[in-house]
């Protein structure tokens, strides 16, 4: 399919041919482990074990590198999974990575606790200052890492001023797009060299599957990754693939609505006695208010916030709700709330990555934005 296409035509139609056999309009789920060959080394259409490839995943691997316009897309079992893959592609004993202050419990502990332990080094910076990052950087630094928007501080990187910074110093920089999808920002194309995902969050859409996804534009990289990939094992299987193929067909019209009521929790909690402190891009008092509305479409889902009475107070404020659901993950069609102190970020604890005590981070769902704004009022009290 052309990449000429609108994202929205894109997300229905790229890697979703019909069937040839049957002429059905969904793909199939090729839930098979090996493939009959046309005699010695004759692959039938380049398929021989699944874990090397598998139809249904190549329809989900399509449509990823056409929605961010890179030359190839790599599914993987988790977001983690892929990280990692791409870690152990870029990185050898030795090398050093600019990490950002603000970022995944999973990625830092990834970090801190695997990969520093074959030798490769780490040094955190605020990816939000351009001065930062490239203080950061030594000459034995090979990539940077950057969340934009960051979870769980909702802190906003310039793609392509960090982009410059890397490059100038020979590093790659690394961009987890998951809390935006490529519905609202595309990294590549501001010269990030990397795109990670964990499709388990706004891609899939539904809270049935747990995936992740690599995204690059240089060849020879793809065919490293690729190369490690099926080495490591870590692909995503048929069917999850095509539960995140399927949910991305709605990312578009999902983005819009988790967007619209993301921007009336917002506001709403702007204007609460109780909350000291409310964390969205879309804000124009957001210190990356420029910067998201330069590089993103909108502000998208996510929404964090400060109790002001503390953090016993901002729990019992996840323990009230009933409409958000108490729940680690995100970017699912239902509404989630969470302490992430105590749940989603406690492995950085004690460290440069240890989020605010009294922060509640919310995942904005599509219900009724009423309903999200009434759950929220009697949850603060």
């Amino acid at each position: 399919m052309s990449d000429q296409h609108s994202f929205e035509t894109l997300a229905i139609h790229a890697g979703n041919t019909a069937d040839p056999l049957t002429g059905a309009v969904v793909p199939p789920i090729y839930q098979v482990s090996t493939y009959k060959q046309d005699g010695v080394g004759g692959l039938r259409g380049g398929y021989e074990y699944s874990r090397s490839a598998n139809p249904t995943r190549t329809a989900l691997e399509e449509n990823l590198a056409a929605l961010e316009g890179g030359r190839r897309g790599l599914a993987f079992a988790s977001g983690l999974a892929a990280e990692d893959c791409l870690l152990r592609t870029l990185l050898t004993p030795g090398d050093h990575v600019v990490i950002p202050n603000d970022a995944y419990g999973g990625t830092f502990r990834l970090f801190a606790k695997v990969v520093s332990r074959w030798g490769v080094e780490f040094s955190v910076a605020d990816t939000s200052d351009v001065a930062a990052v490239r203080a950061a950087i030594t000459p034995r630094t090979k990539a940077v890492w950057v969340e934009t928007p960051s979870n769980p501080l909702l802190g906003i990187t310039d793609i392509a001023a960090v982009a410059q910074v890397a490059h100038e110093a020979g590093a790659r920089l690394v961009v987890d797009n998951t809390f935006a999808s490529p519905y609202l920002q595309q990294p590549l194309a501001l010269g990030a060299d990397v795109v990670v995902h964990s499709t388990t969050k706004y891609m899939g859409g539904h809270s049935d599957v747990v995936g992740g996804a690599l995204v690059v534009s240089d060849p020879e990289l793809a065919e490293e990754l690729a190369y490690h990939q099926n080495a490591m094992g870590a692909v995503a299987g048929p069917f999850d693939a095509w539960l995140v193929l399927r949910g991305i067909k709605t990312l578009a019209v999902r983005m819009d609505r988790h967007t619209e009521n993301a921007t009336k929790v917002a506001d709403l909690l702007t204007r609460h006695p109780k909350v000291s402190q409310v964390l969205y891009p879309g804000l124009p008092e957001h210190p990356g208010h420029e910067v998201a509305a330069k590089q993103m479409k909108a502000f998208g889902g996510m929404v964090s916030f400060r109790v002001a009475a503390g953090e016993e107070a901002a729990v019992e404020v996840c323990n009230r709700a009933k409409l958000f659901t108490l729940g680690e993950s995100l970017g699912g069609v239902e509404s989630l709330i969470e302490h992430p102190g105590r749940m989603t970020h406690a492995s950085a604890a004690g460290s440069p990555l240890e989020v605010p005590a009294d922060l509640v981070r919310i995942s904005v769902g599509i219900e009724n934005g009423d309903d999200l704004i009434a759950d929220l009022t009697q949850a603060l009290g």
